[in-house]
């Protein structure tokens, strides 16, 4: 890896990976501030400024900006995560200044008229409503609530319909000129560069950015809700089990990336084989592990059958028990971190997912985590670590249950 961090005197972070081996650039550029940090009277606000700044800047209109993406043959997108909002784009090398050039057009000129905040609210509720029909959408956002509740963790990053309607051109506004600054943006850029070239021009690109650190301190998490069951007309049942887990800078991260593994993260996890390979009893069935700066929470997912419905969370159960009680195998450990150390090279080949490490690692963790580091971490990893981690995690606290279906579990 050939990394090179630098921050400019206007305090905008810019990471440079060059790749010899590509003809594409992928660019970023991520912005420390997410749904997690939306007001509770305008939650999703967040989210609906990522729609607006693609709706045109002061010199292109939306289909401008979606004809200089087409005609150099690229795409470009973007996500409002808990913690952080991203904008990306991926092109041929050859044409890498067309992507920065426009990235940084999107980041510091967005026209965000009323206009395109009315137009937008209605795309963002036909939105809201596809994901209340997904049965997979509504389970997990229950889950949420019931994990978080009257938490900003716990909100669906689009807002709900009463405050996404509240909100307006003003409010949209504001929220841009002190929430996007230069101290809490980083630009990542990754692929068949050269890095001085690249710097010089994302430079120029982003230097009607306001200077400053527009980032926002988090609120502190209160305590877990209460198990849920919702009922509804629906073909399978959905489950969900979970609750908190491990921040993000938690030491023992890696140890709970091997736990998650071996219990549900892979094809050969003890829930994907007793419930899925041995019985039969539901087509998708895994576990997670997600980590925010001051929080994780850990979960199990599982849609069945209405018929199946009580044996999966029965066995769901008795797996997690089994777990706390007698931790992993070595030969568990052992797969488990080939698993991650090999998943996590072979990532790396493309030029999108090494520009979405370093802009990741820099927005949320202030540094930039060494490939061989990373591998190391997960290697080191002992039986005791592990059930260390169990005892932490899924032995600390009764875990809340959210189901979806026909009928109660």
């Amino acid at each position: 890896m050939t990394e090179q961090i630098v921050q400019l005197p206007s305090g905008l972070t810019v990471a440079v990976e060059p790749m010899a081996h590509t003809r594409t650039v992928s660019i970023g550029a991520f912005v420390r501030v997410g749904s997690r940090n939306d007001p509770a009277t305008y939650a999703g606000l967040a989210h609906f400024l990522e729609h607006l700044l693609f709706k045109g800047t002061a010199t292109r209109s939306a289909i401008e900006i979606s004809q200089t993406i087409d005609r150099v043959g690229g795409d470009i997108n973007a996500y409002t995560a808990k913690e952080y909002t991203a904008y990306y784009c991926r092109l041929p090398a050859r044409r890498a200044d067309v992507g920065i050039e426009l990235l940084g057009d999107l980041l510091t000129a967005p026209a965000i008229r009323a206009a395109d905040v009315e137009s937008e609210l209605h795309v963002i509720l036909d939105e809201m409503a596809m994901d209340e029909e997904s049965p997979d959408d509504v389970i997990h956002q229950a889950f949420a609530k019931a994990i978080f509740p009257d938490h900003a963790l716990g909100w669906e990053t689009a807002g709900e319909r009463s405050t996404v309607t509240a909100i307006d051109q003003p409010t949209v506004r504001d929220w841009f000129t002190n929430r996007y600054r230069t101290e809490n943006t980083v630009v990542s850029i990754a692929g068949a560069i050269d890095a001085d070239d690249v710097i010089d021009r994302i430079t120029k690109a982003f230097d009607g950015m306001p200077e400053g650190d527009g980032s926002m301190a988090a609120e502190p998490v209160g305590p877990m809700g209460t198990s849920v069951a919702l009922v509804d007309d629906t073909e399978q049942t959905h489950l969900l089990v979970g609750g908190r887990s491990l921040s993000r800078t938690d030491s023992a991260r890696e140890a709970l990336d091997v736990v998650n593994h071996v219990f549900g993260g892979g094809l050969s996890s003890r829930l994907f084989d007793e419930i899925r390979e041995r019985r039969g009893l539901a087509y998708s069935v895994f576990s997670s592990a997600a980590a925010f700066g001051d929080t994780g929470v850990w979960s199990v997912y599982a849609g069945s059958m209405p018929e199946h419905a009580d044996e999966v969370a029965s066995i769901v159960r008795a797996e997690m028990a089994r777990l706390v009680e007698g931790g992993i195998t070595g030969d568990e450990l052992a797969i488990a971190q080939g698993y991650l150390t090999g998943s996590y090279e072979m990532g790396l080949e493309d030029s999108g997912a090494r520009m979405s490490r370093m802009g990741g690692q820099l927005t949320l963790l202030g540094k930039l985590i060494n490939v061989e580091d990373q591998l190391d971490r997960w290697s080191a990893v002992t039986l005791a670590d592990t059930g260390q981690v169990i005892e932490r995690v899924y032995g600390a606290a009764p875990p809340i249950t959210v189901t979806l279906g026909p009928a109660e579990i």
